[in-house]
């Protein structure tokens, strides 16, 4: 047996150096594979790292930039012909086990043509996959090819798979502004849109947490002794939260039978925006007209300025500078006192 063995096939050859471990096919190197298991277990490992979506662009881009590869290596050869390249492209595609492809209605002027794939290589990894539809590898490669044989960029459309029950795969290919880098930006842009959309909802529902957090933390309601409570505001107090206080307020002071509601504005911030402290005048009316009495305590120098200059009326309230002053007050009026 020659070392190394070689026979040709329909103008072909395919040559092997057992002792390099080498298989070669028309000068150049290549590799077998078995269709059924090892090419499908490849396709399907791709497929489930990557998700459906992914993985049919990388096929596809795949497939496509090999096709431009075939076409840079006929575009070389002396006295270049597309249709006498095309001929050779389904011999030589034959004789590897691509399956029989014919080409159809190509019209050079126009640049488009029609191919009928039959038992391919890729028809048969869907088969073992058991798939129902398709796979775009193939019909991306000849448009790679034929982009690189009519030097314009050339996309396909494919009217029917063979595994939907056909005799064969038919694709139409045209020109067309479609290219893989399009598709994956496209799709890198949807992942990303994906991502945003995901970040956004996360924001959402964090935000809604502390909201509620917020609600449950801020301005508690502490019983100080019977019919005494005191309510420390912290912070600024837009509409909303200043509406959740008033509301929160007025609906426990008559669980706690309070006489005295003690307003502490220590921790209160009404710098620059005068309006957030109306909801102070309008929480006392509110508590008078339940029986209660409202003590304000904590106000600073620059807040006794923001108030007189809002025209707010707070002479219907008892004033203290500490908060101890306020419950030593309010215990006087109840008749008690801290001994």
């Amino acid at each position: 047996m020659s070392e190394h063995p070689n026979i040709h096939v329909g103008g072909l050859q395919f040559e092997w150096e057992l002792e390099k471990g080498r298989f070669i096919f028309e000068g150049e190197d290549a590799v077998l594979f078995w269709i059924p298991t090892a090419m499908r277990d490849l396709f399907t490992t791709i497929e489930e790292i990557s998700g459906e979506e992914a993985s049919n662009v990388v096929f596809e881009t795949a497939g496509f930039r090999q096709g431009l590869l075939v076409a840079d290596y006929f575009n070389k050869i002396k006295d270049f012909d597309v249709k006498k390249a095309s001929e050779l492209i389904t011999t030589t595609y034959a004789s590897a086990g691509w399956g029989r492809a014919v080409m159809k209605d190509m019209n050079f002027d126009q640049k488009t043509l029609t191919i009928e794939l039959k038992d391919s290589w890729e028809h048969k990894i869907n088969v073992a996959q058991g798939k129902k539809t398709g796979s775009n590898f193939l019909p991306a490669h000849y448009a790679g090819i034929f982009t690189g044989l009519f030097h314009t960029n050339i996309w396909y459309k494919v009217v029917r798979y063979q595994i939907e029950g056909h005799d064969s795969t038919i694709i139409e290919y045209f020109p067309s502004d479609i290219t893989v880098s399009h598709n994956i930006h496209q799709l890198a842009r949807k992942k990303e849109a994906e991502q945003i959309i995901q970040l956004e909802a996360l924001v959402e529902d964090k935000t809604r947490e502390l909201k509620e957090l917020v609600k449950q933390l801020s301005s508690p309601i502490i019983p100080i002794l019977d019919g005494i409570v005191v309510v420390p505001l912290i912070g600024k107090y837009d509409d909303e939260r200043a509406e959740e206080l008033v509301e929160k307020t007025l609906k426990n002071l008559p669980q706690y039978k309070a006489k005295y509601l003690v307003l502490d504005l220590t921790a209160l911030d009404v710098e620059d925006d005068p309006h957030s402290i109306q909801f102070i005048e309008n929480i006392g009316k509110a508590s008078s007209l339940i029986g209660t009495q409202t003590i304000l305590v904590g106000i600073s120098p620059s807040m006794s300025m923001t108030i007189s200059s809002s025209g707010l009326d707070f002479s219907q309230f008892d004033c203290f500078q500490t908060l101890q002053h306020s419950i030593h007050y309010a215990l006087g009026q109840l008749g008690r006192k801290i001994l």
